[in-house]
């Protein structure tokens, strides 16, 4: 695919970043895609490799080596065409997927793989500005009734499937806007909220009906870990839901943070990464909140060496934080994998992101044991080098370490989702906490509960956008095979 001595003439080209003192000054995408060009040059490198494992390593199974010969070739009308077969999202996965197809490139054996996520967001762009991305409704009304609870990635894409099926389909979201955790757990300048709003417009064209601000639940969440978004304002039950409509797919988040239940917990100052970043992302949409959690001019520290930590650094940035310093418990990765080992798996290797670039410290290897604190306020944590020693992370002797902190953000991930919504429907849990549902071709997706689905973080726990856009487009198959007895929407 793609020029067939492409790899061995053209070197890899990254997409570029805005300088950093002009991206800190706002919180807009600041990333600089390709040219046409670019990436006719880029899908140029795709090897005619035989056996393109990047196929595999895309959980949506994006048809890769295709979309990179149409760039190459400049067909991008149905360049878009193929990868809207596979992808009801890619200006979501384009921007903030970790591209597991490019560690799965052949070309990575012993080179730099193909740009692959940067062909995707440059199709994806070019097709909104062309117009080519229109709304598809569908021909023939099945007259059966959908309820989709939770407007994340897994949500999203499954209404869209079963309105494009002819099903009636409305998406419940407790939230004040539709988008989950795309909306409140991703900071804009990772990915523009507008850009769901557009998807969202072409999904009502299509037929999909939005409810927000409405809770599906018994009762409200309660407890510390379950401090997450939550603007219902009205709140319906299950065997509401069940009455009066002829299935019913769960897709809400994985929001149960992970606490860190060590003396000087309850300080004032030490909050969980989704209390802080939703709230910057509402004041963002135009939204007047009277005690924004801020980091301004405040040394924070962020428990958490993931990309939800990430997050928190770059918002902490952009508020003009004193200092930002992050904890990641286990030790540091190596900078390069060692690809005889690791290929086309997904590798551990040390990733830097572009937050980390705008000014962090990163610790490894360190575990705090308190939090310090004067007049019911943190001042600090204590902390120690910790290692391995017979498979066990143990502490360091000696290496006690006392940091200055005015803001602690727990950044940790997240156990599963909160439980509420599965124990109204009485849904089965896995061990985890999730709900407990196969894949299997075959009723695939099914609950214990009659005519009730799951999918996403719902179903799989805390994972990346790019599988809950897989989830929520194989559950619209189960849940179209269910209504019918048969389905033509892929899997």
């Amino acid at each position: 695919m793609g020029k067939i001595t492409g790899f061995m003439e053209y070197e890899r080209l990254e997409e570029g970043y805005k300088p950093v003192p002009e991206r800190l000054s706002h919180y807009k995408e600041f990333v600089v895609g390709l040219t046409d060009e670019q990436a006719k040059v880029q899908g140029a490198r795709c090897m005619d490799c035989g056996i393109p494992f990047c196929n595999n390593g895309c959980p949506v199974n994006n048809i890769i080596p295709d979309f990179n010969d149409l760039v190459y070739r400049q067909d991008w009308e149905n360049a878009i065409a193929v990868l809207h077969s596979t992808n009801n999202f890619p200006e979501f996965t384009g921007r903030i997927c970790p591209a597991p197809c490019e560690a799965a490139c052949t070309l990575n054996v012993n080179d730099d793989p193909v740009g692959i996520k940067s062909i995707e967001h440059a199709i994806i762009d070019k097709a909104w500005a062309e117009g080519w991305v229109q709304p598809r409704p569908p021909k023939i009304k099945t007259g059966k009734k959908v309820a989709v609870v939770g407007s994340g990635p897994a949500g999203l894409a499954a209404a869209q499937q079963l309105a494009r099926a002819g099903h009636d389909v409305t998406v419940f979201e407790k939230n004040d806007r539709v988008g989950g955790l795309l909306r409140y757990g991703i900071p804009d300048f990772k990915m523009e909220k507008w850009l769901i709003d557009r998807r969202m417009a072409q999904m009502q064209s299509e037929g999909v009906t939005f409810r927000t601000g409405v809770l599906v639940a018994a009762m409200p969440e309660e407890g510390p870990a379950a401090k997450v978004t939550n603007d219902a304002k009205q709140t319906v039950s299950p065997d509401q839901l069940l009455a009066d409509f002829d299935a019913v797919l769960l897709t809400g988040g994985s929001e149960q943070s992970r606490d860190l239940p060590i003396p000087g917990r309850d300080l004032d100052g030490i909050h969980f990464a989704m209390e802080f970043l939703p709230q910057q992302n509402k004041v963002n949409a135009g939204d007047k909140l009277k005690k924004q959690l801020r980091a301004d001019g405040k040394h924070v520290i962020v428990i958490g060496g993931g990309d939800t930590g990430s997050d928190c650094v770059g918002t902490s940035n952009r508020h003009g934080a004193a200092s930002v310093t992050q904890f990641e418990v286990m030790p540091m990765p190596p900078e390069q994998e060692n690809k005889e080992l690791t290929w086309p798996y997904w590798p551990i290797k040390l990733r830097t992101s572009s937050s980390h670039e705008e000014g962090c410290t990163r610790e490894f290897a360190i575990s705090t044991k308190s939090f310090n604190g004067s007049k019911g306020k943190v001042t600090g944590l204590t902390t120690v080098q910790v290692e391995f020693k017979n498979g066990k992370l143990v502490e360091v002797p000696g290496t006690e370490k006392e940091y200055k902190a005015d803001l602690v953000l727990l950044a940790m991930g997240f156990t599963n989702p909160v439980a509420t919504v599965l124990d109204a429907f009485g849904v089965d849990k896995d061990a985890r906490g999730n709900a407990k549902a196969t894949t299997d071709f075959i009723g695939g997706y099914a609950t214990n509960v009659p005519k009730v689905f799951a999918a996403g973080d719902m179903r799989r726990g805390q994972s990346l956008v790019v599988w809950a856009i897989r989830e929520g487009r194989q559950a619209a198959r189960a849940v179209d095979e269910f209504l019918m007895g048969f389905s033509d929407l892929p899997r």
